[in-house]
């Protein structure tokens, strides 16, 4: 075969080619008209790997509520994994922590006492603010006691009931009494916000000075009462990865959804301010 007699074949070959290549090109944007593109096929080599196992959360007990629903919705989003949580006061979470309980995460009512396990042999990683809550007063349903101010909990013969002071939410009702320059001796101090919120759902108390959150969580078994000195006293919430965690992923995961625009909608819906 002569040069001539390949170039013209070359040549041909290529015309077809090109004729083709338009033929498909015009058969796939039919195609694309009418049919969605997979998006797993173009995602499936880069996605993260498949969720399993439990994640246990030291959580404070007036994450209750709302970590419970964003725990529901975690398992569910992520079939086979489990998320257990402990919910108590966050001074007693962080002892148990530093005591060596397992866990994977720590969510904490201030920064303080997250700050008790980070300072503990680097027992976390870096936490960050996700939410921030702001105290009320919770009074018996109708308020029969007529409390309207923080100055009304001093008045002879009420029954207030306030969190210990070495509990964030009993730390803050200090710093707001000491604001006001009130003195204020509760009936009880309690070990985290719910067992003082308890008190007066049982009638045992007239009122009790605990968060936002939990009066909203408590429904009409309690009235709520709010009090300019709360603002400044406000609680950042700080959440972290323990770097002792037996499920890395997961936890990180987790974490991830509480900070999400879908975590922060329920927990703003409890009552929590943003960050």
């Amino acid at each position: 075969m002569t040069r001539s007699t390949r170039r013209t074949l070359q040549v041909t070959g290529m015309g077809v080619a090109a004729l083709l290549a338009l033929s498909a090109c015009s058969s796939d944007d039919s195609a694309d008209a009418s049919t969605p593109s997979d998006p797993s096929a173009s995602s499936s080599s880069s996605s993260a790997p498949k969720l399993s196992g439990t994640v246990t959360v030291f959580a404070a007990a007036s994450l209750k509520e709302s970590f419970t629903t964003l725990g529901k919705e975690f398992e569910q989003a992520h079939p086979g994994t489990k998320v257990t949580f402990n919910f108590a006061g966050s001074d007693s979470l962080a002892a148990s922590i530093t005591g060596g309980a397992p866990a994977d995460v720590f969510a904490s009512a201030s920064p303080k006492t997250m700050k008790i396990v980070t300072d503990a042999k680097g027992n976390a990683t870096e936490p960050a603010t996700f939410v921030r809550n702001q105290l009320e007063i919770a009074t018996l349903p109708g308020n029969p006691d007529k409390i309207a101010s923080l100055k009304d909990l001093t008045k002879s013969g009420l029954k207030v009931v306030l969190c210990d002071k070495t509990v964030p939410c009993g730390a803050a009702a200090q710093k707001a009494l000491d604001a006001s320059k009130l003195k204020l001796t509760p009936v009880s101090y309690e070990q985290d916000v719910k067992a003082a919120l308890t008190k007066v759902e049982l009638k045992e108390a007239d009122a009790a000075v605990v968060y936002k959150t939990d009066v909203h969580a408590a429904g009409d078994k309690v009235e709520g009462v709010e009090f300019p000195e709360s603002a400044d006293a406000v609680n950042d919430y700080p959440i972290a990865l323990l770097k002792d965690s037996k499920n890395t992923e997961t936890a990180k995961a987790f974490i991830a959804l509480v900070q999400s625009a879908e975590g922060q909608k329920v927990l703003t819906e409890a009552g929590f301010l943003q960050p």
